[in-house]
């Protein structure tokens, strides 16, 4: 926290906290970790991504998503932007396989009709309640989708949310996306620890695209709404 307040800029004190992870210890035998991070190609994707949309010392407002998955953040380190996004969408060139997902078109769609990516990341950031993903029997995994897992996680998610807040982000109000499950877990700690005034839910991209592809305009009016609601 201390060598995080003494960084000023924002991007670079997003790098510090994601240089910083570490897996979270004894988490159940059959569970596999999401950490992208480790990998220094990753590493350098990430510091291009916040040293062109994060290199100010403005505060942003939060996101949070549920926890990365296997082909968006799982592989760029990115939330919530796949490696065709990354490329497309954010302009920032790299060795990955132009793969995408569900989650990311609809967040990026979102941001197109915010202002464009450049007007978005001025105000808004992405995270995740859990800023490191799970796999279990070859698939994605929620950090609540298990008893156990759950368990040994918290206390991880309580340290990189106080980090989080620490870096300067606003707390009047926090969008979360990801529908009833991770809203309630993230509400239950707010309650304990009172980072946000403020906690709005949003269904997760993935449902909407998976579910209700149909009505994703009016998915994309919410999540805008939402914002107009955080400023």
């Amino acid at each position: 926290m201390k060598i995080i307040s003494q960084i000023s800029m924002l991007s670079e004190k997003l790098i510090h906290f994601y240089q910083s992870l570490r897996p979270p210890k004894n988490l159940p035998k059959d569970i596999e970790i999401l950490f992208p991070q480790k990998d220094p190609q990753v590493i350098e994707l990430i510091k291009k991504f916040f040293k062109k949309y994060f290199n100010d010392t403005k505060s942003r407002r939060l996101l949070l998503g549920i926890n990365p998955g296997r082909y968006g953040a799982g592989i760029t380190g990115v939330n919530f932007t796949a490696p065709r996004q990354l490329k497309e969408n954010c302009r920032i060139d790299h060795h990955l396989a132009l793969t995408s997902e569900l989650s990311a078109e609809f967040i990026y769609d979102m941001i197109r009709e915010y202002g464009g990516v450049k007007k978005f990341y001025t105000n808004w950031f992405i995270g995740s309640v859990c800023p490191l993903g799970f796999i279990k029997n070859g698939n994605n995994i929620n950090y609540y989708d298990d008893k156990k897992l759950s368990t040994a996680v918290t206390p991880f998610i309580i340290d990189c949310i106080n980090k989080q807040i620490a870096i300067g982000f606003s707390t009047d109000k926090c969008l979360c996306i990801g529908g009833e499950k991770n809203f309630k877990f993230l509400s239950g700690l707010n309650n304990e620890y009172k980072w946000f005034e403020e906690i709005i839910p949003l269904p997760h991209p993935r449902f909407i695209l998976q579910y209700r592809r149909k009505q994703k305009e009016k998915y994309i009016h919410q999540y805008l709404s939402a914002m107009r609601l955080g400023g």
